[in-house]
């Protein structure tokens, strides 16, 4: 499993201000909604790629908060019974969704998840926000049709919720020869040498939303 246990909610919030930023530039609210992979399962705290992901900004003086309010154990069905309440609370302008993996393991059907993605995508789009979908892959043995109606399933949510896509969060990490050496012993968890290629593949994305909210 992803995870161990659901765990009450905890919003760490981590703020930066960029050092040449004008002062009345308010920070950029950025919320990831994820599960035991961007909750620093298994890592120490700031070892995990939302943590470099706000170091990152902090290099490139981008003024920013970003708030994780991953939870170990989350699914689609939770993130969408908890987005409502976040948006109102953060009023982010771009939410990182990192769902799935979870529904996967446990069996759950494909269509519930990919209509738990669709609200919540839609969820983000309708609050002002910008939607950022994170794909995922389940393990090898699952098969790889499965794995293709997944990434299908992702592509379709951010095609019609009109999100930037991040076709496979664990890119570089889980799809390697030596895949074993970057995972904690339970073989799900990344170790946090890994992390820093998860935030490579989620950067561009980010990148490109933030572009988007200067224009």
């Amino acid at each position: 499993m992803l995870a161990l246990s659901l765990l009450a909610l905890a919003l760490p919030t981590y703020a930066t201000q960029g050092v040449n930023s004008a002062p009345n530039s308010a920070p950029r609210r950025i919320l990831v909604l994820g599960d035991s992979l961007s909750a620093e399962y298994g890592l120490q705290r700031g070892e995990g790629w939302v943590a470099l992901m706000e170091a990152r900004l902090q290099q490139e003086k981008i003024p920013s908060q970003v708030i994780n309010a991953s939870i170990s154990g989350e699914t689609t069905a939770g993130g969408r019974n908890r987005i409502a309440a976040l948006l109102a609370l953060h009023r982010p302008q771009i939410v990182l969704i990192e769902l799935g993996a979870n529904d996967a393991l446990r069996g759950l059907p494909l269509s519930m998840t990919l209509d738990h993605l669709e609200f919540i995508a839609r969820s983000v789009r309708e609050s002002g926000a910008q939607p950022i979908l994170i794909g995922i892959q389940v393990p090898p043995n699952y098969g790889p049709q499965y794995n293709r109606q997944l990434a299908d399933a992702f592509a379709s949510v951010a095609r019609t919720q009109h999100a930037e896509l991040v076709p496979f969060l664990l890119k570089g990490v889980a799809d390697v020869p030596d895949a074993i050496n970057l995972f904690q012993a339970d073989r799900i968890h990344p170790l946090a040498s890994a992390h820093p290629v998860i935030l490579n593949n989620v950067w561009p994305a980010v990148k490109k939303s933030l572009q988007r909210l200067q224009k």
